[in-house]
């Protein structure tokens, strides 16, 4: 298939011809799909960040855990997780023993909830002894003013 380089006739010179690309693309649709993901994930975004709902027990001294260490999150249903993985009992010594290979610092923050039986807490912080922990702590919630209030009167 070769072009030709002859001349076109006077009748098709200001026509443009059949097969030639247009060389302007229409951005209209493109920034209409956009806007629509865009509200798309501005709407589900919160939803996404639920995170794992454990009820505290509630103390007098704040503790919520440092920047530093690992939190385990125990559920009622006694599950335990690791940010939002879900870790075996069994497995949960190793797990740990892996997340401190190589840190200087060796701390835990255990996030129980107030209904699970204590004897399941302290089979979580005999393992994480086990598995070579310096600190171990508890979170908790604080208690309301008002509540501290009426509990000393």
């Amino acid at each position: 298939m070769a072009l030709s380089t002859q001349s076109l006739p006077a009748s098709s010179r200001g026509r443009r011809q059949v097969g030639t690309s247009l060389s302007e693309i229409n951005v209209t649709p493109f920034v209409d799909v956009m806007l629509v993901l865009l509200i798309i994930f501005m709407v589900t975004a919160p939803m996404m960040q639920s995170g794992i709902v454990v009820n505290l027990p509630q103390a007098e001294t704040d503790s919520a855990p440092a920047d530093e260490g690992l939190t385990l999150t125990i559920t009622k249903d006694q599950h335990i997780h690791i940010g939002e993985s879900t870790i075996n009992i069994n497995l949960l010594e190793r797990r740990i023993q892996e997340y401190f290979l190589n840190k200087p610092r060796k701390v835990v923050y255990i996030k129980a909830d107030q209904d699970l039986p204590f004897r399941v807490i302290v089979r979580i912080m005999d393992i994480t002894k086990k598995a070579g922990i310096e600190v171990l702590g508890i979170v908790t919630d604080p208690i309301d003013a008002r509540d501290l209030k009426d509990k000393r009167r």
